[in-house]
């Protein structure tokens, strides 16, 4: 991994910091300024010359700014003749504006990656994106990660009787699926709607949860108001407790104080795509640095990336009933 650097923002340096120790190399320095006039300037301090430069940046609040972070960085980089440079975003924070659901709407997902691609940025690879079509937004190619295998490492080996997987949604009902597979358990879904950023109403839960303990897994949880809503609803349904597990936890606004003293809720699951919050000792972060580690040394020595993709030996379980809703299809 000679000609490998690896450099970070101020998004996440630690998840960087933990990347680099399972590649076996140091991650370079880079300064960054703030002159008077509010503007940045991201400076490398290591050289790039015909080297494979990979910058750890995930989007995380305060979203703009590490936004420009990556793209002066990205652009310093090309700028320095780097033979190959990946954009490392473990989280893709504009993949939620995916789609025209409104009038004169912009389509944050597709700009932000327009700007990339335009900076300089050869690859991305990202973790868990919203929609899968955000993929075709980039004109460059996108490994795309997933954490369930991960994510279902946590609860392997313990007594899963009465247990059902739950998805807060139809749209993240296939992943669903696949991350209760793995752990050999039925699944359900929530029915929701979305009538505002951070309110949800789900009317119904589709499959039984009757008598059982619920895993429930999303890609994101920021405000937490769409976790509480599908809480309401497993325990009007009969569910007996709730495990809440995801992928991205930005827990922003009121999300640590309504799921940190939920009677309902048995545990939080999260991974470390963003920092975690400070004041949450009870919260279970699980790392993924080592899942990106292996993507970058294949990448580097063009290798096949694909196997990473399903994040998960299928060996682990049989396949199981797929949802209620499904069909024979």
């Amino acid at each position: 991994m000679n000609d490998v650097v690896v450099f970070s923002g101020s998004a996440h340096p630690a998840l960087a910091d933990r990347i680099c120790n399972h590649l076996g190399v140091t991650r370079s320095p880079v300064d960054i300024k703030r002159f008077s006039n509010d503007c940045l300037q991201a400076q490398l301090l290591a050289n790039c010359r015909q080297r494979d430069v990979y910058i750890v940046q995930p989007l995380v609040p305060p979203t703009q700014e590490h936004l420009m972070e990556l793209l002066l960085m990205i652009d310093a980089a090309r700028g320095a003749s780097a033979a190959q440079i990946t954009a490392v975003m473990p989280h893709y924070a504009y993949a939620r504006s995916d789609k025209k659901d409104a009038p004169r709407i912009s389509l944050g997902g597709r700009l932000v990656a327009d700007m990339i691609s335009t900076a300089g940025c050869h690859r991305v690879l990202t973790m868990a994106l919203h929609a899968p079509q955000v993929h075709g937004f980039f004109s460059t190619p996108v490994d795309h990660l997933t954490a369930i295998g991960v994510l279902a490492e946590h609860f392997r080996g313990r007594d899963l009787d009465d247990s059902i997987v739950v998805s807060p949604d139809l749209g993240n009902a296939k992943v669903a699926t696949q991350f209760a597979r793995l752990l050999g358990l039925p699944v359900a879904a929530g029915s929701k709607q979305r009538v505002a950023d951070d309110r949800v109403v789900i009317d119904s839960i589709v499959g039984d949860v009757s008598g059982r303990r619920a895993i429930i897994l999303d890609d994101e949880i920021a405000t937490g108001g769409s976790m509480l809503e599908l809480l309401d609803r497993l325990a009007d349904a009969g569910a007996t407790e709730a495990a809440v597990v995801c992928t991205h936890g930005l827990f922003a606004g009121k999300a640590v104080e309504r799921l940190r003293g939920h009677p309902f809720v048995t545990e939080v699951v999260t991974t470390d795509t963003v920092p975690p919050p400070s004041g949450w000792p009870e919260l279970t972060v699980r790392s993924v640095s080592a899942l990106f580690a292996e993507a970058i040394s294949r990448i580097h020595q063009g290798r096949s990336v694909s196997s990473l993709f399903e994040g998960v030996d299928p060996t682990h379980a049989p396949p199981q009933a797929k949802l209620p809703f499904d069909g024979a299809s």
